[in-house]
């Protein structure tokens, strides 16, 4: 049986997005509990994160980094944020992600195959999505009683720089396959900690 509506290929079907998205904010923790910083641009270090932020603080541990470097949250979930915490908006500082993206399912920028690997590339940076940006105790400040559970499954995303570069407020933001020398091992599971 055909898949309704499509080719039944499943691994393009994976592989195609119907437009780019858009990077709206960039946000430098330059440390704990610190307010955060809005940029126009970042650089991002393969392994480390954005210079300015407290993830490039201190040399990596492991090889690649960890798999925290950069967060990312997406735009359309800002709304639905709000609603759950019952207010009118919310100010996208406040969730301390480093990146805002519009327009792309950034969800999906995690393949569905190990073979076939994802990369988001934003400006001249690739990012490897790692896994799910769960939330803190601090969403209970910042959102309320509650905000902790509000965040979960709308935290966003983490991610690890694969290839460094300036991020501009503005850059398209693409999901791409990775290219064989970007991609882990298929044995690795982005997802498991």
């Amino acid at each position: 049986m055909r898949p309704f509506g499509g080719s039944g290929d499943l691994r393009a079907l994976t592989r195609s997005f119907s437009r780019d998205g858009r990077l709206e904010f960039i946000f430098l923790r330059p440390a704990r509990r610190a307010p955060v910083l809005s940029v126009r641009e970042a650089r991002a270090l393969i392994g480390r994160g954005l210079e300015g932020d407290r993830s490039t603080i201190a040399q990596p541990s492991k090889p690649n980094g960890s798999k925290r470097q950069v967060t990312l949250i997406q735009a359309e979930h800002l709304p639905v944020i709000a609603a759950l915490a019952a207010m009118n908006t919310i100010a996208p500082e406040i969730l301390r992600r480093n990146l805002v993206v519009s327009g792309l399912n950034l969800l999906a920028a995690k393949s569905l195959f190990k073979d076939q690997q994802l990369v988001l590339r934003i400006g001249a940076v690739t990012l490897e999505i790692t896994g799910p940006c769960e939330p803190c105790s601090r969403m209970d400040e910042v959102l309320g009683s509650g905000g902790y559970n509000i965040m979960r499954g709308h935290g966003g995303l983490t991610a690890r720089v694969l290839e460094q570069g300036f991020l501009r407020i503005g850059d398209a933001v693409r999901c791409e396959v990775a290219l064989p020398h970007l991609q882990a091992p298929a044995s690795e599971d982005l997802f498991q900690g």
